[in-house]
């Protein structure tokens, strides 16, 4: 038996209380029946844990933003989700919030402010703390509230967002549903802990245990610490002590977990317990309690109905590939005359300033990239005119700023975050290429994320500084890649790229930093992204490369007299590439030899040989060429790091196709 203090709630609020806690157990019992009969695939129940959904749901204000997981069906329904269309999410169909592009909770509804999760659990917690941010400084007054099990708290995600909530002092509660097992494996074998209480003290934030069967109880505790944290913004720790009555999901088994347990938790069922308690306080009658049911399971039964008459998706190749990206109406900003020159580093600092000048939503994340102004100074004297709000250092933590990103984007804001080095945005990997990249196709939430990733070899910081990670992402859609290689080009298509609203990676090759210089315009401009350059055009062959080695091959061009024969193209922007470019000249020349510091197998460069050759075979007069850096890991010492390089072949490379 549950005990309950009601204290000062008023029969309204149990009533509501009891009403939320009730509706997700009559829409599960109706979908446990429906899986039965081979009408539903899949199903994660959330039987004996409504007290902390429905809680939660009742004690935030509509507008407070909630980051649920798959047992957290009270959310939704507590926020008065329509049921026609979230069965249709279910069943896949059209008009559900995803298109019939995810199942059961992967979604968002910025009308509910409720924001889904993804099937990698911790990686939502990083988004708190973007929206939380966010609305803090809009001066909002809000919380965010993120679920996690307890099994999801041994990702790193966890800590991250629980760091930097921390650190950035956000108003974001962190709530873990403990239940004592994952699938099957039981918290002794998760964490050494004893509570969850024990670890707050580690980031030192306010950390609280309670009773998740009490719906009383927490509905309390969440409205008692939203209202302190909207006069004192901090992070909170709150552990919700529950007990999930059925397996991870239906196909699971819960024969690993002892059967005491079942008996124990079952007599502090949630639903049951509440309802005798409104009973005995004379809230509602037996007679009203029926009536209400008797409403809800009337609702359910309708929407189910409406939702199966619903036609099925029709194959659309257009509707599918217009939702990868958020579309824009791209102005070309054109460049003022007074010009500059200036280094490429400088032109990357133009960039930002300019940009945090036209948008002043415009947030800069990054380790050391306020007063330091960062490792490679792309950022110096940024802080200084728009101050630590908009210039914001960040802890080491990859995930979480570029996972805040998102939910910057949430609230409202643009972001662009530097990573000290592109190849750190490994730690990162999952917010990228599984949060930002698939975000918009998913339920229609753009990114508005630019991430600046300093690479390249060149420069002696062997095989952890030094690599060509571009290829990592070109794979994945619904990221945008530019890569550009001149003072001016970086300057404009980094104006450009921190315009639109989707994700953006943007390579700044670290050897060009400091050795390339060149005119700017002065003020703001924008260059179109996924428009390749013509720096010289030829005859007979044509040279595609990006980056780095534009400068070798300009060079090669230039000092053997070779600019009449040699079309040099510079990519600039890798996704989307530019192919009506690169067709017209390959056409035209018959020869084509793509060039790339990146190593040679799985490069970019593989898929523009090929897309040239399935294309464009009977214009060919010889085979696509490729010339790449070797297939090793990028090596420090400078003999090594040239010998890795392709530089030295180029000319000898150019000129077996010619003769070919």
């Amino acid at each position: 038996m549950i005990q309950y203090d009601r204290s000062d709630l008023s029969d309204e609020i149990l009533r509501s209380l009891y009403y939320n806690i009730l509706k997700p157990r009559l829409v599960e019992e109706k979908m446990l029946l429906l899986i039965r009969q081979g009408k539903l695939s899949k199903w994660f129940s959330g039987i004996g844990q409504e007290a902390v959904s429905a809680g939660v749901v009742s004690a935030l204000k509509p507008d407070e933003y909630i980051l649920p997981l798959h047992r957290n069906l009270g959310v939704f329904t507590g926020r008065d989700v329509p049921l026609q269309k979230l069965f249709a999410q279910f069943q896949g169909k059209i008009s559900g919030f995803t298109k019939g592009r995810d199942r059961s909770f992967h979604f968002g509804s910025r009308e509910h402010h409720i924001i889904g999760m993804i099937s990698h659990l911790g990686a939502m917690l990083p988004v708190a703390d973007g929206i939380a941010l966010g609305e803090k400084l809009a001066g909002k007054n809000k919380v965010c509230v993120a679920f996690i099990g307890e099994g999801g708290t041994s990702e790193g995600d966890f800590h991250e967002a629980l760091n930097l909530a921390a650190v950035w002092k956000l108003p974001v509660i962190f709530l873990v549903e403990n239940n004592g097992y994952s699938i099957s494996t039981p918290i002794s074998e998760q964490f050494a802990i004893k509570s969850f209480t024990d670890k707050a003290a580690a980031y030192n934030i306010e950390a609280q245990q309670i009773d998740g069967n009490n719906v009383i109880e927490v509905y309390k505790t969440i409205k008692d610490v939203a209202e302190r944290l909207k006069a004192s913004p901090a992070p909170v720790l709150i552990e919700a002590i529950t007990f999930r009555m059925r397996g991870h999901e239906e196909a699971s088994s819960t024969k690993l977990i002892p059967e005491a347990l079942f008996e124990q938790w079952a007599a502090k069922d949630p639903v049951e317990n509440f309802e005798r308690f409104i009973k005995e306080q004379n809230i509602l009658s037996h007679y009203k309690i029926a009536e209400i049911k008797t409403g809800i399971t009337s609702e359910i039964e309708k929407a189910w109905e409406a939702m199966e008459n619903e036609p099925e998706i029709p194959g659309s190749i257009e509707n599918e590939t217009n939702d990868i990206y958020s579309l824009s109406d791209f102005e070309v900003v054109k460049p003022g005359n007074n010009t500059r020159n200036i280094r490429f580093v400088d032109s990357i600092n133009e960039g930002l300033d300019e940009s945090m000048k036209k948008h002043p939503e415009l947030i800069l994340m990054g380790q050391d990239i306020a007063e330091f102004g960062g490792v490679f100074k792309a950022t110096e004297h940024l802080f200084e005119k728009y101050g630590k709000e908009r210039v914001r250092n960040t802890p080491i933590c990859e995930s979480a700023v570029i996972g805040a990103g998102l939910g910057l984007t949430i609230a409202g804001y643009k972001s662009v975050i530097e990573m000290q080095f592109s190849d750190f945005v490994s730690c990162g990997f999952n917010q990228v290429v599984n949060n930002l990249a698939k975000s918009h196709y998913r339920w229609g939430q753009n990114a508005d994320v630019v991430i600046r990733m300093p690479t390249g070899a060149g420069t002696q910081s062997g095989p952890f500084h030094s690599q060509s990670t571009e290829a990592w992402f070109f794979h994945v859609p619904g990221l945008k890649i530019v890569y550009p290689s001149s003072p001016y080009a970086a300057k404009g298509l980094l104006c450009a790229a921190i315009n639109d609203p989707n994700p953006v990676l943007f390579f700044e090759h670290k050897a060009l930093y400091r050795s390339v210089q060149g005119e700017v315009p002065q003020g703001y401009y924008t260059l179109p992204l996924g428009k390749a350059n013509v720096l010289n055009e030829g005859t007979s062959l044509t040279l595609i490369t990006y980056g780095a080695s534009v400068h070798w091959c300009k060079e090669i061009i230039e000092k053997n007299d070779l600019d009449k024969e040699v079309e040099l193209i510079d990519l600039q922007s890798l996704n989307p590439l530019d192919l009506d470019t690169l067709f017209t000249s390959a056409r035209k020349t018959g020869k084509v030899l793509l060039v790339t510091e990146d190593t040679h197998t799985g490069s970019i460069m593989a898929e523009i040989s090929s897309s040239i050759t399935e294309n464009l075979f009977e214009f060919l007069d010889a085979p696509v060429k490729r010339l790449s850096s070797k297939n090793w890991p990028v090596p420090f010492n400078e003999k090594l790091e040239n010998f890795f390089l392709p530089r030295n072949q180029v000319l000898e490379k150019i000129q077996e196709l010619l003769e070919y």
